[in-house]
Parts: C-alpha cells; structure tokens; sequence
C-alpha cells in the first residue's frame, strides 16, 4: 500500500538552539507536505557558529541500533537525505543505510557538509575530504557550497573567480564520481560580483541550469540545509530541476531579505518561521536559465 504522504529519511544533527539542520529541515519539508523521519547523528545545545561555547552528545553508538528498528520494521521512504556527519564512523553508517533503504525509485541526498568560505569546519580534519568523496558516489544528488565543491575535486582551496566553461567542468566531474545531479551553491558571478549563482547538472539530460540571486552581506546558519530541503520538497511534489532550484533560491532569498531588516544577532539565523507561509503560495518561476 503506498502512502499518501511522501517520507524523507532525514540524517543530521540536531541544534536546540539556533535554525539549522533538524530544526530547519523538519518545518521546512513538513509546510511543504513531506513528511521528515530524523536519524539525529548528535545532539547540540545549540549550533556550533558564532557561539562561544555548547554541549554535544555524540549518538554515533546509537545509530546502529537505531536504524536497525526501522529494517525490523520494514519501512520504505521517498528520498534519504544526509548533512553534517561528524565522524569516519557516521560516514559509514550513512553508507549502510543507502546501500540498504535506497533503490531505483527513491531519491538519495547528500549535502556533503564540510565548509564554507574556502575553509575546512574547524571541526574537521583533512581526511574528511575523501570520506565524503566516497559517500557522494552512492547519491543521486548532491548540493555542495563553492568551498565544498573545490574540496571534492581535490583543490587545496577554492579561486576567486570562475567561468562557465570551467564550472561546467567541475559539475561533470562531480557527476563523473556517482550523482547524476550536481547542484553547486555560492558560485561567484563574473559578469555582476554583487550577484551569486546555484548552478547545477542533470547528466540524464545533459543540462546546465543557472539561478542567480543577489548578493546580501549578511551570513546566517542553516541556509543551506533549508536550501536543500526546499529543493528536495520542491523534487517530491513533481516539479522540474530547475524549478526546485528556483524555488530554493528564491525562497532563502526571501528569508535573508525579511531577517536582514531586524537587528538581531545572525547566529540566530533566518527568521524562518515568518516565511514559512511562502512555501504554500503559487511558484512564480522567473530566475533560471541554461548554463
């Protein structure tokens, strides 16, 4: 019997403070009528960005266990989607699982979380990169940053500027390691340096899709797991490739935009809850265009 709403294998940490992973992930997909089952890899007092101290509980001894009760169960989902994993032996436990829950009618996710702004997490070491290397060989998708894109390809760091040719170049690169869709964030735009551009590949069709944004001087935590969770929602309810991208860009946008006018502290991230309601109202697709 098929269920009637689609599920969403969702693997991440979980922040009790602070809107990012679970936190943003769960209302994310679920305003969008997607049902999230959490695999929760840790357990934060709250995020880990621009907070000066938190507690952690690792649940990497857990997860087994854990996963075990839903194979008992036999239960089936939709899509599997997998962030921040913060250990060799999480990466392993996450491969388990797509080796066992994934099949050809599901979409496997993974947002290779290790990042930002040219540099590592302060959390990781080097021989994370090729961990992730491997896992992102067994996803159909994968939604790296510009800074976690350079890594995968085996760059020390990530340039400042980059042309179309050459982005083509790493999208079918990345593709060439497993995901027949490659969906890269914050790539800097050439032509205009107050923009910034998602681009992505769908080898299946052999297209190159663009969505740019402007460029707002703010950083919030968590814009990337909702990013991709909009994106993935979008993915379930049938939409296009480059509609789903569309809609992720410009609902993040659209976030950014309503928390940049309040002064409060960025660590808090976006003010998610007042946008929500976007994600329920009629797509107006007007932002991508061939790569």
């Amino acid at each position: 019997m098929q269920d009637v709403i689609k599920k969403v294998a969702a693997i991440h940490d979980l922040s009790g403070y602070g809107r990012s992973s679970l936190t943003a992930i769960i209302p994310t997909l679920s305003t969008m009528g997607v049902q999230v089952c959490p695999v929760p890899t840790a357990i934060l007092s709250n995020h880990t960005g621009g907070f000066e101290c938190y507690s952690y509980v690792d649940l990497t001894d857990k997860m087994e266990e854990y996963i075990s009760m839903w194979k008992q169960l036999g239960l089936t989902f939709d899509c599997i989607y997998s962030g921040f994993l913060g250990s060799p032996q999480q990466i392993a436990i996450v491969s388990d699982f797509i080796d066992y829950f994934g099949n050809n009618q599901n979409l496997v996710v993974v947002d290779p979380v290790m990042g930002d702004n040219g540099s590592l997490y302060s959390s990781f070491t080097q021989e994370i990169i090729p961990q992730m290397r491997r896992l992102v060989t067994k996803a159909d998708m994968i939604t790296p940053n510009f800074t976690e894109a350079a890594f995968l390809m085996g760059l020390d760091a990530c340039p400042d500027k980059i042309s179309d040719s050459q982005i083509k170049e790493w999208l079918r690169a990345l593709s060439d390691l497993g995901p027949g869709i490659v969906a890269i964030t914050s790539v800097p735009d050439n032509d205009n340096p107050k923009n910034t551009n998602v681009v992505a590949y769908d080898r299946e069709n052999e297209t190159f899709w663009k969505v740019g944004c402007r460029y707002i001087p703010a950083a919030y935590p968590g814009t990337g797991d909702t990013f991709t969770s909009v994106v993935i929602g979008s993915l379930l309810q049938g939409d296009s490739l480059p509609a789903a991208l569309d809609r992720g860009v410009q609902f993040i946008s659209q976030c950014i935009k309503a928390s940049y006018g309040f002064n409060y502290p960025k660590r808090n991230g976006v003010l998610l809850e007042r946008e929500l309601g976007l994600l329920n109202m009629p797509v107006l697709i007007s932002g991508y265009e061939m790569l």
